[in-house]
């Protein structure tokens, strides 16, 4: 068989990915949608496709040879997208990492590299395989060569080529210099589609000839264009040949596939965030880079005689890692099966207090009893992995843990705020290049899963004692980290005292009226029956709602709609597309009712009640220190942050979360604009800081300016209109965004904006200020000094911000990166502030002995349950410690609302 060369045009496959495929952002806030597509699909042709050979073709930078020939050539190509510029050098480097060679001829695009490597292939004897879409790849199809779409798996040769065109290879180039390409600004013939060059070509056979027999093409028009733009229809045709002879330094034998360069692609995926990719090339990279080993050793304490002495050794240090194997995930409803303790490196204890039939166990209430002095002393410092699990296990037996020290998986979050994990496992290999053993190997998967006290006390104790020890080492190593990058205080005087308030807030948990919510699933339901009847009326005929096929054909086949978008499988049905098309027709509206009307049945009124603790009666969430890069807490299982608000439904749900106790009342506390004021309070915007210190509403102030008229003669259009670009301009939102969210034309929302920071110009500077800053240290920074690694900032002068002379809205322009920087430091400082006043409200409730609890966060809001009379101290304390947790150049300013359920509280 003969050797089989792909060559990929790589700007083609860039671009495909590229647009196919929706923005992501790697660790640091790079743009990685299309790294990620391209390696996929690289991936996919050195495994699946199994080439000996494979080249990657590119486009040399700057004006070409055809530009000379033509000044207008591609003129109507418009800029690089902003996201995708930064995305090459790394594209790059992944072609390199898998030992492809990378060809690009000055003056001359990856079509003419492809088309002069395919040559030379063919005279040797290689089978040829052009991975492209470009229609100029057509003349290159031969015997011996195929176009391959990776996107559809299909190849395309000569037959299909007569199939879809009519023509041979040989008469591609003559085809398109008859039809012209507007992609790349070939003017061709007017008049002449693809089925009249067809036509003329299988008559006249070539163009020369074709233009030869003018007088004999069917149409007086047509007959006169042909002699009129002869000479334009032969610079078309020299526009479209490619060339096949270029003087590339290029050996075949250089393209053969070998194995990848496993070191630098891991390097590259980890620092994309790549976890599959990253995965299998840390599973081919030879056993030799692997480092050695950690030495470590363990104990089991499973009889008193043996737990005496370990206790005495244990009273006896000033620090030590405590680490709990569980019967549950769910940290309130587990109990302890196994104590693992470590307190020097290499060496871990396990106690087990639950264990298979016939093993030696210690009593669990005995270990508790003896554990509890150490463990609520707040002079000996605990260490672990996730405390707040243990925690809370603790607190549900009784135990309230003090003394929390480094907890290396907070620690390095704040070290790699953008890192896809900071488990156990993640900064094990990170820090100490050691892969923890997996609890599958203990428990099982699937249908056979033990639970823990199951598993042999030896085998259990050898897993136990090493995350125990682990984490001891981890916390050292995280803990110097911190110093030495300038973390430390961020850590220890906020992350650290949130973690037992988070603990306390889960614990606590919030009631749930079960009955309400399923009182409003059932009429919920009824609403769904009704929409599923009207678009099943207004479609003609039943069927499957929930079917992208059948709802494409009644769409885009019977309704004939617009196909806006497509997918792999067709064109595209999602809310961007249905929104858009409903404009047009009424079913599109109804689809998008009836899908929201089901994800809230589904994902939150009949999933919470399955959710709710059979012991205390309510809803236990998690809040998350480690999973929003901008310092932000996430909430899961359930989220509750993310309860739907902007629909009459989902705000309805909130009056099933009631006080847990009779005589009680909900509270909620929310920051007022908090991230405008942060805005103010960095750029020192004269304006931004007078409308605020003089208790202006924020955007009929700032609409007052952009729209030039007093505050007085502001309406509802205006402010509206403004509150969108005040929240824009933090969210990096381009005049395209605003006039989409507006409902717009283009041009007016880019004026909104330029007139916002001509007013606002302290603004722009202070914006400009943060970019350039990232672009030079690699790093954004909250007003705590907590700080994000983001890639990708331009650090071109003039920054987007300084577009005047660049043509309108240029200065308005952020790429992903961009946006990502500067909402960080906003959102990101808002975080701190709402962090720092948790820790200070905890506090004052427990130094006050009030009642009250502190329930849930939800981003800028505190949700609080407490008996009625206690209220207005409450409220006292709330505003008090809220308003004063940072000092800013600004007054902070807190709503508060009171209730007998989330939904009815009225604001005092």
């Amino acid at each position: 068989m003969n050797d089989v060369l792909y060559i990929v045009d790589v700007f083609s496959l860039v671009f495909q990915v590229y647009h196919a495929i929706p923005p992501m952002t790697g660790p640091s806030g790079q743009p990685t949608n299309a790294i990620f597509g391209f390696t996929r699909d690289l991936k996919y042709l050195i495994e699946q496709k199994r080439p000996t050979h494979l080249v990657c073709a590119m486009d040399s930078p700057g004006p070409g040879v055809r530009s000379e020939m033509f000044a207008e050539y591609k003129a109507n190509r418009s800029e690089m997208p902003a996201d995708l510029a930064p995305q090459l050098p790394v594209i790059r480097q992944m072609m390199q990492g898998f030992g492809l060679p990378v060809i690009e001829c000055p003056g001359w695009e990856a079509d003419d590299v492809i088309a002069t490597l395919a040559r030379r292939a063919v005279e040797a004897g290689y089978e040829v395989r052009i991975v492209t879409n470009d229609k100029d790849a057509r003349q290159l199809i031969g015997p011996r060569v195929q176009l391959y779409n990776v996107r559809k798996d299909s190849f395309l040769d000569e037959a299909g080529l007569r199939a879809e065109w009519g023509v041979r290879p040989d008469q591609v180039v003559d085809f398109q210099a008859l039809v012209g390409d507007s992609v790349d600004n070939v003017p061709g013939v007017p008049l002449v589609g693809p089925k009249k060059a067809q036509a003329l070509l299988e008559k006249f056979g070539t163009l020369d000839e074709v233009l030869a027999h003018a007088d004999e093409a069917p149409g007086k028009k047509l007959a006169e264009n042909l002699k009129l733009y002869a000479e334009q229809a032969r610079l078309s045709r020299e526009l479209v040949r490619l060339n096949v002879d270029l003087p590339l330094e290029c050996e075949l034998r250089t393209a053969c596939v070998s194995a990848p360069d496993c070191a630098a692609l891991v390097e590259l995926f980890r620092a994309c965030g790549f976890r599959t990719f990253l995965k299998e090339m840390e599973e081919r990279a030879p056993a030799a880079a692997m480092p050695a080993p950690l030495e470590r050793r363990w104990n089991v304490v499973d009889t008193p005689d043996k737990f005496k002495p370990f206790l005495a050794e244990l009273r006896k240090q000033p620090r030590f890692c405590v680490d709990l194997e569980t019967t549950a995930l769910d940290a309130v409803r587990a109990d302890i099966v196994g104590w693992a303790i470590a307190w020097e490196a290499g060496h871990g204890w396990y106690l087990p207090v639950q264990c298979p039939p016939g093993q030696p166990c210690l009593d669990a209430a005995a270990v508790l009893d003896a554990f509890r002095p150490l463990l609520e002393d707040p002079r000996i410092e605990k260490v672990n992995q996730n405390i707040k699990y243990d925690m809370l296990v603790l607190r549900r037996a009784g135990v309230k843990l003090e003394g929390i020290g480094v907890d290396p998986m907070v620690g390095d979050y704040l070290l790699d705020a953008g890192a896809r994990s900071h488990g156990l496992d993640a900064i094990a290999q990170k820090y100490l290049g050691h892969k923890p053993i997996p609890i599958g190997d203990l428990i099982g998967k699937g249908k056979q899963q033990k639970q823990m006290f199951e598993v042999d006390v030896d085998r259990a104790a050898e897993y136990a004692a090493e995350d125990a020890d682990l984490a001891l080492r981890l916390a050292d190593r995280v803990g110097a980290e911190l110093k030495r990058e300038g973390l430390w205080d961020l850590y220890w005087d906020l992350e650290r005292p949130l973690i037992p308030v988070l603990a306390d807030m889960e614990f606590a948990g919030i009631k749930v009226d079960v009955e309400e919510l399923r009182r409003q699933s059932g009429a919920l339901t009824l609403r769904i029956d009704e929409r599923i009847g009207e678009i099943h009326a207004l479609a003609g005929y039943e069927f499957n709602i929930g079917s992208p096929v059948q709802l494409r054909v009644i769409l885009f086949e019977e309704l004939e709609l617009p196909v806006l978008k497509r997918t792999k499988t067709g064109p595209s049905t999602d809310a961007d597309v249905l929104e858009r098309l409903a404009l047009s027709h009424p079913l599109p509206a109804k689809i998008i009712e009836h899908r929201q009307l089901t994800k809230l049945k589904g994902t939150y009124l009949d999933a919470l009640p399955l959710l709710v603790n059979p012991e205390t009666g309510r809803i236990h969430a998690s809040f998350n220190q480690v999973v929003a890069a901008t310092g932000r807490l996430s909430s899961s299982d359930p989220n509750l942050q993310n309860i739907p608000i902007r629909t009459e439904e989902g705000r309805r749900m909130r009056k099933a979360f009631v006080p847990g106790e009779p005589g009680w009342k909900l509270v909620c506390a929310d920051y007022s604009q908090i991230e405008l004021r942060m805005l103010a309070h960095f750029s020192r915007d004269p304006e931004l800081l007078a409308a605020f210190e003089q208790g202006a509403d924020i955007h009929t102030a700032v609409a007052a300016d952009i729209f030039d008229v007093p505050a007085e003669q502001v309406d509802s259009t205006m402010r509206r209109v403004a509150k969108a670009v005040n929240f824009g301009v933090i969210y990096g939102q381009s005049p395209f965004g605003l006039a989409a969210a507006l409902g717009i034309p283009q041009d007016e929302a880019a004026a909104f904006i330029e007139n916002y920071f001509d007013r606002y110009s302290t603004v722009a500077s202070y914006l400009e200020e943060i970019l350039r800053e990232c672009a030079e240290t690699g790093y954004v920074r909250t007003i705590l000094g907590r700080r994000r690694q983001i890639t990708g900032i331009r650090s071109i002068s003039p920054l987007p911000f300084e577009g005047r002379g660049q043509g309108e809205g240029a200065r308005l322009q952020r790429n992903m990166s961009e946006r990502t920087a500067v909402n960080t430091v906003f959102q990101g400082s808002a975080a701190d502030l709402i962090k720092k006043a948790m820790i200070n409200v905890h506090a004052r409730l427990a130094r006050e002995e009030h009642p009250g609890r502190m329930l849930l966060q939800i981003h800028d809001e505190l949700v609080f349950e407490s008996p009625a009379d206690a209220v207005p101290a409450l409220i006292q304390l709330a505003r008090e410690e809220m308003e004063n947790a940072l000092e800013l150049s600004v007054p902070l300013v807190v709503d508060v609302s009171v209730g007998d359920n989330w939904l009815e509280i009225e604001r005092v």
